[in-house]
């Protein structure tokens, strides 16, 4: 249980900041700058972040058993910049 746990909130972490550098770093360059690369690596890297975000929640709420309410908080905070910094620190009495 702590191993899928302890990844849910590692990788929680690192899409937490993929998500905000996407949102103040990527789309100011694309928008600001003219410079849509930005987007489409920051993006495409957080996309992937978040599948595998997604995946492990799913992995950690079936180890830990949390509650399915539990689960979709943690879910619909990850979709609120620093939402994620939230759910890490909820889910640190998990580890």
């Amino acid at each position: 249980m702590k191993n899928s746990v302890n990844q849910f909130r590692k990788i929680g972490i690192i899409e937490g900041y993929s998500y905000l550098l996407l949102l103040f770093v990527a789309m100011p360059l694309k928008y600001f700058m003219d410079y849509p690369i930005a987007v489409k690596v920051v993006g495409m890297a957080h996309g992937i972040l978040f599948i595998i975000f997604c995946i492990l929640l799913a992995l950690a709420w079936q180890k830990a058993r949390w509650s399915l309410r539990e689960s979709t908080l943690f879910f619909v905070a990850s979709l609120i910049p620093f939402g994620t910094f939230y759910t890490d620190k909820k889910v640190k009495i998990y580890e």
